[in-house]
């Protein structure tokens, strides 16, 4: 608690209650580094609903290994998933021990569907694809939609943070689906710069990655329309506020694996 966590300054930036004065303290020096960091974010949540959505509807998905998963916040991906199938199934994973006091919340589902929380970390493939727990809710020989939002940035380039993706497809049946998000300075580099910067100078690894760079992450599977964008032009709700692309900083897409 005496330190920002990356997860507990999302939660304040999109409206949260679950953080603490340090996570304060990063979130308003990121904020006044890039004023728009707050609705950046806040869009790439409701990209993340409406990617669960349209797996579940268009696609057929039931199934979602969602890891980086951060505070719980309404509506979870097994929320959406099993507004639409509830017979989905959903294991989160995330390494932040604030969320883990708050699992229950993800463990929330419907009885026709099934929730589990995995205490894990990204660079570690085999404990979270391996895990008893994620065993006894996702059926592995069968398709399932990989969720990375929002977490590939912390995972520094001496990491391999594209092995990691790989290494987590490879373990997925073909019919899988990859999901992801990525921070970007492409729209305004000075504002995001300092974004990174300060998230950096408190402790919280951060790299901020290009278009070309996110694209490698998708190498080897099929992008889905309309490829990889910033995450308020992905399948937009026809009824959704303008947003400036200059007021964005993440690039998604989602992919499948054939």
């Amino acid at each position: 608690m005496d330190v920002p966590h990356s997860a507990r300054v999302y939660d304040y930036l999109i409206g949260g209650k679950t953080n603490f004065a340090p996570d304060r303290v990063a979130a308003h020096a990121s904020v006044q580094a890039w004023p728009a960091l707050p609705t950046s974010m806040r869009t790439t949540r409701t990209f993340m609903e409406r990617v669960v959505r349209h797996l579940t509807e268009k696609h057929g998905v039931r199934q979602f290994l969602d890891i980086g998963t951060g505070i719980p916040t309404s509506p979870n991906v097994h929320e959406i998933a099993q507004a639409v199938a509830p017979e989905s199934r959903v294991v989160y994973v995330d390494n932040d021990p604030i969320v883990l006091t708050h699992a229950r919340a993800l463990m929330s589902s419907g009885p026709e569907g099934r929730t589990a929380y995995l205490d894990a970390d990204l660079r570690d493939v085999d404990s979270i694809l391996d895990s008893p727990a994620l065993r006894e809710v996702l059926d592995l020989s069968r398709p399932v939609a990989l969720s990375l939002i929002a977490i590939v940035h912390f995972v520094l380039d001496a990491d391999d943070p594209q092995g990691l993706v790989r290494r987590l497809m490879d373990r997925l049946a073909p019919g899988s689906f990859l999901a992801l998000s990525v921070f970007t300075g492409d729209t305004d580099p000075v504002g995001v710069g300092g974004v990174g910067r300060e998230y950096n100078a408190r402790g919280i690894p951060l790299q901020i990655r290009d278009r070309a760079e996110t694209l490698a992450f998708f190498d080897g599977y099929e992008l889905l329309d309309p490829g990889v964008t910033l995450v308020h032009h992905w399948n937009p709700d026809p009824d959704a506020a303008p947003i400036r692309d200059q007021d964005i900083a993440m690039y998604g897409g989602v992919a499948v694996k054939r």
